[in-house]
């Protein structure tokens, strides 16, 4: 089956439009964060996340908390879209750190862009 003119250029609007909805969103961005150490070493994290969450199909679906070398030392799914709730603050317990860590890295990431840029570079207060 071969197309037209038209059909292609059609399918070529529709694909260029659906690409420019799904990133109207943008990437999610990491506004600030909180830690607590918790009497067992590990720490009780605190992430304020602001993204257009459009739904379904686009939302901030997680965060994770990175060592300094990159490596994730903890994800925090998030369930579901927060479209009425922008920023909003989810928290995520026993997060274990390297000894010596005095700081971490939080990350977000949403469903069509993945790990967002804007990340938050956190200091941990003493273990107990």
């Amino acid at each position: 089956m071969r197309l037209s003119r038209k059909a292609i250029q059609f399918f070529m609007f529709l694909s260029l439009f659906a690409v420019a909805t799904a990133s109207r969103a943008g990437e999610p961005s990491v506004l600030d964060a909180t830690a607590r150490a918790n009497a067992n070493g590990t720490y009780s994290i605190s992430a304020t996340i602001f993204h257009k969450d459009e739904g379904w199909k686009h939302y901030a679906d997680k965060f994770e908390v990175l060592g300094n070398d990159g490596t994730v030392l903890a994800t925090r799914i998030l369930y579901h879209p927060h479209v009425d709730e922008q920023p909003f603050t989810r928290s995520i317990s026993n997060v274990t750190v390297p000894v010596g860590a005095t700081s971490v890295v939080i990350r977000s990431h949403d469903l069509i862009h993945g790990n967002g840029s804007r990340t938050f570079a956190l200091n941990l207060p003493r273990r107990k």
